[in-house]
């Protein structure tokens, strides 16, 4: 095994990691300040997720005696309108899939069994990161706009509890 083409594979992983962590916290703090309070939290919950998988991507750098580049792929997007964000999110998702599958494929060739079992496993959770993303979508074309206003009755705040 040379352990450094798997370390670059991993690095690699990384910085696009970040980049979804950076650019669906961005989302999620704009979908938020628009009132889609689930759409906001779905976003949150990935970007955990996505910060988790920079983690395991990173410990495995290490084990392999690499060093870990914490940088990401690229800029964050200034999109703010929910619908463009989700296509994008789906976008990025299908993107992480092929690049993964190709990943896991080169560390397999690699002798790097380990590598290549934790990039199948970052592809199963950008498939389910997907899936939600399309169902988003899926559901703004059966519903349209309404389906997106609904939302935003989520976050509209309670009346106070009547003193008593």
């Amino acid at each position: 095994m040379d352990a450094k083409k798997s370390i670059e594979l991993l690095n690699q992983g990384v910085a696009d990691e970040l980049q979804a962590v950076h650019q669906y916290m961005y989302w999620h703090f704009h979908l938020d300040d628009q009132g889609f309070a689930p759409l906001a939290l779905m976003f949150k919950k990935i970007a955990i997720e996505e910060m988790g998988h920079v983690e395991r991507l990173a410990e495995r750098i290490l084990f392999l005696k690499g060093d870990v580049k914490m940088l990401a792929a690229g800029p964050v997007e200034a999109i703010t309108e929910a619908q463009k964000i989700l296509v994008k999110a789906a976008a990025m998702e299908q993107a992480g899939v092929t690049s993964y599958n190709q990943s896991a494929i080169k560390c397999g060739q690699n002798a790097d069994a380990a590598s290549k079992q934790l990039f199948e496993a970052l592809v199963n959770d950008e498939e389910r990161h997907f899936d939600q993303f399309d169902k988003q979508l899926e559901n703004i074309k059966r519903f349209g706009p309404s389906y997106l206003a609904l939302q935003s009755f989520e976050k509209t705040p309670k009346a106070p509890a009547p003193e008593g």
